[in-house]
């Protein structure tokens, strides 16, 4: 059996200092120590102790103190190191660059030192810390996976064209709502009904799109190829380009 760290603190490892007063007290026993609660890891009950006995992959989110901007930060975690790191940002330009070095930083590190790393962006900071504490508390998206995510599962939450899903929506009082951009991609016009009511629209999927065009397909056809229509576009009164109209 090894030495617990109470048997190091009596022998005097750590040099450890005492105040008079706690010098003086006599020894009580501290009584049974059943050590800390296990947290679901990957398929298994971990008693986690060190950085090391911490794995998963699982997401988190972050924003910035003027909150100018978000970030969703996931990690696949193996043996307490960051393995894959993926950053997605949101509505402040300077937070894609500074996640283009948090990519560089975060792969390699444990999660510890990622926690006490300048990742640039105070809302990337943030997100490392929300999925810190979601994943040594046992809340990773692979905590009953058995084995967890091959590395490269992070990427493959993209989906194809990877792409992050974004949504972008605008609104005024008097001129009514504008879809620009959904999960299927940029839309390119809205269809209105006879009450101007908003029943479908064409989108472009921008990664298929780029996909066919670095395959050498001409950018016309790759752009028909990639349109697609919902709802009832077919069924509109009166078609918008919901950017200029």
């Amino acid at each position: 059996m090894g030495e617990s760290t109470t048997d190091f603190i009596l022998k005097g490892e750590f040099n450890m200092h005492y105040t008079s007063e706690v010098e003086r007290m006599i020894c009580v026993a501290k009584g049974p120590n059943h050590g800390s609660a296990p947290i679901p890891q990957e398929g298994k009950w971990t008693q986690a102790k060190e950085i090391k006995d911490i794995s998963g992959l699982t997401h988190g989110v972050g924003w910035c103190a003027p909150q100018q901007g978000a970030t969703k930060l996931t990690l696949n975690i193996k043996d307490g190191i960051i393995q894959e790191a993926l950053i997605e940002t949101l509505g402040c330009s300077g937070m894609t660059h500074s996640a283009a070095m948090a990519a560089e930083i975060l792969p390699g590190k444990t999660i510890l030192e990622a926690l006490n790393t300048d990742l640039v962006c105070d809302a990337i900071n943030t997100a490392m810390r929300e999925l810190f504490l979601q994943i040594v508390y046992g809340r990773s998206q692979t905590a009953f996976s058995e084995g967890g995510l091959h590395i490269g599962a992070g990427l493959e939450d993209l989906g194809k064209g990877l792409r992050s899903q974004v949504g972008t929506m605008y609104g005024t009082l008097d001129k009514g709502p504008r879809y620009l951009e959904l999960a299927e991609g940029y839309v390119s016009e809205i269809a209105l009904d006879e009450n101007s009511e908003i029943i479908g629209y064409k989108f472009v999927h921008m990664g298929k799109f780029m996909d066919m065009v670095k395959k050498g397909v001409d950018a016309n056809e790759a752009l028909t190829k990639a349109t697609g229509t919902y709802g009832r576009f077919a069924e509109a009164s009166k078609v918008i380009d919901p950017r200029h109209e």
